[in-house]
């Protein structure tokens, strides 16, 4: 135990280096994002001048205007595009929660035979990178008769083992007497799920749609999707970064769009994502 009087923690000076520290590890991270912005607002001239210029010199939006022109000539309206990543984002993130919720809410809190080896299954799996289950996932999408069909991208992203993985974790700190007092007064299990379960792990699950959102909406779902109207966003601006070195900037307008939208979901629940990263672990 520590002496009476003595004040716990780092001291002022101590404090001080901490956070210097983290401003500075803080300020070379964004320095990527910072990088990408900037050669967004380049002109072509910029772009290519030896050696190149970190921040950009002369601003201009010509990037974007030649990118949103470049869309606005596609046979496909570039608002199909963009419907078709929200609609595969928005719909795979909500199954993906719910699939990953309820599954963690039995591994956590049920109590059957098994359920340690399927759970160190599902930790096994997360040792798997995506290409290596790439051709079963393939196999498995032609018998079902969803290739060239959003099913193929939707569905397999309600599966998500590393979300399986953290909610378990987040929800087997709940208290079982909640649970238990809740039985007592007749609450069903899916009752219990909804209105105890899910509200008290909402940091698990926002993490789980942060993973969730990223992932489908940089999927370029070539694999599986050859019909041009029902193709994404990421695949279509990658057709038109393949028009050579003269659409450099276009590139870096591409870029800063694909950014905003994983940003923007990190930046409004980050607390929620360093809650349940540092109660992972933690059990009751």
């Amino acid at each position: 135990m520590a002496r009476r009087g003595r004040t716990l923690g780092r001291s002022t000076g101590g404090n001080i280096a901490v956070y210097t520290f983290l401003t500075l590890m803080g300020c070379f991270m964004a320095l990527p994002m910072v990088y990408a912005i900037s050669n967004s607002l380049k002109p072509l001239d910029e772009l290519f001048v030896f050696p190149p210029k970190f921040f950009v010199q002369h601003p201009t939006l010509d990037n974007f205007a030649d990118l949103f022109t470049l869309m606005g000539k596609s046979w496909v309206p570039f608002s199909r595009y963009i419907f078709n990543t929200l609609f595969i984002t928005v719909v795979g993130t909500a199954g993906c929660v719910l699939v990953t919720s309820m599954g963690a809410f039995v591994l956590a809190k049920g109590k059957f035979p098994g359920k340690n080896l399927l759970f160190n299954l599902i930790v096994t799996s997360l040792m798997f990178s995506g290409y290596v289950t790439a051709i079963p996932n393939y196999l498995v999408m032609s018998e079902l008769n969803w290739i060239d069909t959003w099913l193929a991208v939707i569905v397999p992203a309600f599966g998500m083992p590393m979300g399986l993985f953290l909610t378990k974790q987040y929800m087997e700190g709940i208290p079982d007497s909640l649970l238990e007092a809740a039985r007592i007064d007749g609450a069903s299990n899916w009752c219990i799920f909804t209105t105890i379960i899910m509200p008290m792990s909402k940091p698990a699950w926002v993490t789980v749609i942060i993973y969730s959102v990223q992932g489908l909406w940089n999927s370029k779902a070539s694999t599986f999707i050859y019909s041009e109207d029902l193709k994404t966003l990421p695949y279509a601006l990658q057709q038109i970064l393949n028009g050579g070195i003269a659409r450099t900037g276009v590139g870096c307008a591409v870029t800063v769009f694909m950014m905003i939208v994983p940003i923007v979901t990190f930046i409004m629940s980050q607390r929620q994502v360093m809650e349940t990263m540092a109660s992972s672990g933690l059990k009751e």
